[in-house]
């Protein structure tokens, strides 16, 4: 809980302000009061540089949307938390738009206020929220946020997990949107309902509408027995729909309905099924050509679209990389039953220096096989950049056996072999199903999005007829 902060109070109920000054005393905060926006602004515009603004939403003469928005453009860091005693939806998603850090429906106790500015103002009082611990999820699903990017996005996930709107979550494959989503549903009041995850590409079309939305008994050949879909296994709950993109456009028209009003039929049903399920959407799409295209449903898009969160890539936020690398080892060790392996200063420097394209999935992977392998100049080899600056997460394949047999290495040998193989099964599968991505992800029997990464981890390009392995991920 941080000490000796300057605080910025404003609201227009003078009992309330005394209320309220009161609390923030009590803990030694250095309170500064205002009665109207635009006495708070004048503050502001004179020097005033408080760590935080309690702001009241409802005001005479400029709300407080629009003192907000004033601070923010005197301001752009300062941090402001709404307070409100209506708990309008529509203003709290325009508050985080217009950069706010977090939301308090009045009236409030005491310990929610003293919750919200711990999470806003670190030991020292001043500086940025977070500073970058690891927040466990559920097992083996963790949060960090440790750069400026990360820390406002653990911001907005406090802030909208209190509100009912759909979330569309985007970035890169592997910079964690499903860990996001995780976040967001334990900060929401159904925490201690269902979140499920359901992977829209991971399911052939025909299937995934049974999938999510279930069938009655004789709804097509093999339906024996009626079968509840997802959402109605996640009623009162949380709903992650991964890879929207890649969901058929007719059940992108069924999704629409059961976002406007939350029913839907099973299939072969005529009875509607009412449930009280959050939405939250994920992609790695290209939203604009993806419209263009007809490939996602612009009414789809504009509904999910209520509030929006893009997660940066790794090598946009490297503060978190020592961090994760830690914990990976820490989480991998004992997974395997292996004492941790060290991270050097030189390892280090080459985990920063790496420009890691697969993101976090990749990081876990690299951990993963310096724990196998016990190899510090093997690991930090496989990150050594390319003539055309990528990073070398797996060299070509004659350069790997060389560097493999000139260090006498028959673990780099092995698993030079195995990416060989590997990556040729891969192509065979690209070939004999005309490179359709499903089908091959089916014939090999892993999932839509593994394809997808192997692919490009192994650079294997659709107009070649042969594979060839890249030097990067």
């Amino acid at each position: 809980m941080s000490e000796g902060a300057n605080i910025l109070l404003v609201d227009d109920e003078p009992g309330m302000l005394r209320y309220i000054r009161t609390l923030l005393e009590v803990d030694e905060h250095k309170v500064r009061t205002a009665s109207t926006g635009e006495e708070a602004v004048e503050h502001v515009e004179k020097g005033l540089s408080p760590d935080l603004v309690l702001l009241d939403l409802l005001m005479p003469g400029i709300d407080g949307l629009q003192t907000l928005e004033k601070l923010r453009r005197l301001k752009p860091g300062l941090k402001v938390v709404m307070l409100s005693c209506v708990n309008d939806t529509r203003k709290v998603v325009q508050a985080m738009r217009l950069g706010a850090v977090d939301y308090l429906t009045k009236p409030f106790q005491k310990a929610e206020l003293d919750a919200v500015i711990g999470q806003c103002i670190n030991a020292t009082g001043k500086g940025e929220s977070y500073a970058g611990e690891v927040e466990e999820l559920c097992d083996d699903v963790f949060f960090v946020a440790a750069s400026p990017a990360m820390k406002k996005i653990r911001a907005q996930a406090a802030l909208v997990a209190n509100v009912e709107i759909p979330v569309l979550l985007l970035g890169e494959s592997g910079t964690g949107k499903e860990v996001l989503a995780r976040l967001i549903h334990k900060l929401s009041p159904r925490a201690h309902r269902t979140f499920l995850k359901v992977n829209c590409a991971a399911v052939p079309g025909d299937l995934l509408e049974s999938e999510l939305f279930g069938y009655e008994a004789g709804a097509f050949t093999g339906a024996t027995h009626a079968k509840p879909g997802k959402f109605e296994l996640c009623n009162k709950g949380t709903i992650l729909l991964d890879e929207i993109g890649e969901m058929p456009a007719l059940l992108q028209a069924k999704l629409l309905h059961v976002l406007q009003d939350q029913t839907f039929s099973r299939l072969g049903s005529r009875t509607m099924v009412k449930v009280d399920v959050r939405i939250l959407a994920a992609t790695n799409i290209d939203i604009p050509e993806a419209l263009a295209n007809k490939r996602l449903r612009e009414d789809l898009y504009y509904r999910l679209n209520a509030f929006t969160m893009s997660l940066p890539p790794l090598r946009e936020r490297k503060e978190e990389i020592p961090i994760l690398l830690k914990h990976f080892m820490s989480r991998m060790s004992e997974s395997y039953a292996r004492a941790p392996l060290p991270l050097s200063g030189p390892l280090m420097e080459a985990c920063l220096r790496h420009s890691w394209p697969g993101n976090l999935r990749e990081l876990s992977n690299f951990i993963k096989r310096y724990l196998v392998l016990g190899d510090e100049t093997l690991a930090a080899a496989e990150l050594q950049p390319r003539p055309d600056g990528g990073g070398g997460q797996h060299a070509d394949s004659r350069a790997a056996t060389a560097g493999a047999e000139s260090r006498g290495g028959l673990k780099s040998l092995s698993r030079t072999a195995k990416d060989e193989a590997e990556a040729e099964a891969i192509s065979r599968a690209l070939e004999e199903t005309n490179w359709n991505r499903k089908q091959a992800a089916l014939l090999l029997k892993i999932s839509y999005k593994a394809l997808l990464y192997k692919i490009r981890q192994y650079g294997i390009a659709q107009s070649r007829s042969t594979h060839r392995l890249s030097a990067g991920a």
